[in-house]
Formats: C-alpha cells, sequence, structure tokens
C-alpha cells in the first residue's frame, strides 16, 4: 500500500483530517468520501494510480479523525463550505480536480455549478443524488426531526474490530478479507468501554428536515462548467435512495458536458470492488480534460 499521512486544518470551527498520498507539487487530485465513510476508503484506488500525484482526501466533518459538528446535527450546505475553506489550503491559486463517491460525487458536483473557476473537472463516482421530494412530506418530516432531536440515535457496538470486518463483508461480498480488515481499523474506533464502534457521528442518521428538491440541484450542476466523467456501477443498489434509472438518466442529462462511464462486477462502493478500473477512469479522463479543445 502506498503511505498516506495526516494532517489537521482548522476549517469553519472543526478540526478536519486531511489525509495525504504523494508529495506537493505533484498534479493534484481531492478525493471525496461518502456517507458514513472515510478518506481511507480511497486507498485502494490510490495504490493503483499509476503516475504520481499528490492526493488529498479529507474526513468530512463528524467522520473518521476530523472533530464532530458544532450543533446537534448536521446540514448538507456545511460541506460545500467546508470544501470552500480546503480549498483555499489545498489549491488557493488554481481550480481542482474533484473526485467525489455518493455523498461526496453530489458535494463536487453541487460546488462546480455554484464555484465554477474553481473547478477543473469533476468524477462524479455514483453520485446520483437522492428521490425528489414532494411537498406535502414537509409537515412529517419537520415532525421527525424534532421527535429525533429528542431521542437522538446511538452508535452500534461490535466487541472486536474483527467483528466490523465481517459486518463491512456481509455489506459487500466482493470485499476480500484484507481489505475488509484494513478498513475496518480505520472505519471504526475504540471506545472507553474497550469495544469498538463506527468513526461517525451518530447524529449524522438525523433526518434532515429541509426536503430534497431535485429542481434546486439541477439548477446548480447546469451551471456545472467543467468536464465531468459520471461513473455508474453495473450492480448499483443506489437506486433504493435516488430514484429508478429514468430518474439517474434524466438527472446527469442536466449536466453540460459529461461522459458516462459503467464498471462491471461493481456495486455502489465500486471503488473497493474495482478500485483498478476506477483508477484508470480518474487518469484517463483527468488526461483528456487537461486537452485544450480541438
Amino acid at each position: 500500500m502506498k503511505p498516506s499521512r495526516s494532517r489537521f486544518l482548522p476549517v469553519r470551527g472543526v478540526r478536519y483530517h486531511l489525509r495525504e498520498w504523494g508529495e506537493p507539487g505533484a498534479p493534484q487530485l481531492l478525493l471525496l468520501h461518502g456517507w458514513m465513510d472515510v478518506s481511507a476508503s480511497f486507498q485502494f484506488v490510490v495504490d493503483a494510480l499509476r503516475r504520481d500525484w499528490h492526493v488529498i482526501a479529507p474526513d468530512w466533518r463528524g467522520f473518521g479523525l476530523s472533530g464532530a459538528g458544532p450543533g446537534d446535527c448536521y446540514w448538507f450546505p456545511d460541506y460545500l463550505g467546508d470544501l470552500d475553506a480546503i480549498l483555499d489550503e489545498a489549491s488557493p491559486a488554481a481550480p481542482a480536480t474533484l473526485v467525489g463517491h455518493s455523498m461526496g460525487g453530489n458535494v463536487a458536483l453541487l460546488y462546480a455549478g455554484v464555484r465554477s473557476s474553481r473547478v477543473r473537472a469533476v468524477v462524479n463516482l455514483e453520485g446520483f443524488g437522492l428521490k425528489d421530494c414532494a411537498p406535502e412530506l414537509a409537515p412529517g418530516r419537520y415532525a421527525r426531526w424534532l421527535d429525533q432531536l429528542k431521542s437522538p440515535p446511538a452508535s452500534r457496538r461490535y466487541p472486536t474490530r474483527a467483528e466490523v470486518a465481517e459486518r463491512l463483508r456481509r455489506n459487500n461480498s466482493r470485499l476480500d478479507e484484507p481489505r475488509a480488515a484494513f478498513l475496518a481499523e480505520h472505519w471504526s474506533r475504540r471506545t472507553a468501554q474497550g469495544d469498538y464502534e463506527i468513526a461517525g457521528d451518530p447524529a449524522h442518521k438525523i433526518v434532515n428536515p429541509v426536503l430534497y428538491r431535485w429542481a434546486e440541484v439541477a439548477a446548480c450542476w447546469a451551471a456545472v462548467a467543467c468536464p465531468v466523467l459520471w461513473v455508474e456501477a453495473a450492480d448499483t443498489d443506489a437506486h433504493r435512495w435516488a430514484g429508478d434509472a429514468g430518474d439517474v438518466a434524466r438527472r446527469v442529462a442536466a449536466l453540460k458536458s459529461a461522459e458516462i462511464a459503467r464498471v462491471a462486477d461493481a456495486g455502489h462502493m465500486l471503488h473497493h470492488d474495482q478500485p483498478q478500473v476506477v483508477a484508470r477512469l480518474i487518469e484517463e479522463f483527468v488526461e483528456r480534460a487537461g486537452r485544450p479543445a480541438p
């Protein structure tokens, strides 16, 4: 495995953890993980990259080694604010290349529409968004949020880290034992009682009281000026929360310039299932994106 190092950065009142591979001065990639995941999740893709890169991957607030948010729940726009601040440090003078998985892909595309001059290219790994919400759902959603604030969710405990790895393998049958053991080491933390919990603030599981409105997201995506690589897994289960294949097709059509790639023999965690394929897609796309237009 390529060695990584950690550094910490104050970001909007949160102590952020940045995991880095490679050396400053090399071409840069910023990798953005998904919900209930951590930056180390990209290790296998980084190992498969062929050229030298300076890879920077933050743990989002409340995940991994980053500090928790200051409130009792989390708001999606904070990820955009955090990314904006991280880029002030990581890429202040040049547009960044963003690679995002799932929630991280959604953050990358929204940010690229809002701050188009700051993004050179986006690789979106299964960041399809959520199902559009009808307005009449709002009263029940707010009520559910209020109830969860009074009785917040707790973290599930595991007696050993090996059981964390086993859970990962139950969730993804393509994950072999060595990779599951590596992920479990970073995906969990030991508690004061000596058992293990997921390295994510359980407050992330509190429902967002603000409904997902596709029309607003589409307006941001339509403003994306950079090239986009839209990567789908052949055996994805993302349709459970993102809508059916028709919904996904309509969403990618909202982008002005998007290439579509499909990864065979992979599920939603395609960066675990086929890291060599994902790494090749990233490198070849970034190379094409850097060429002048004919």
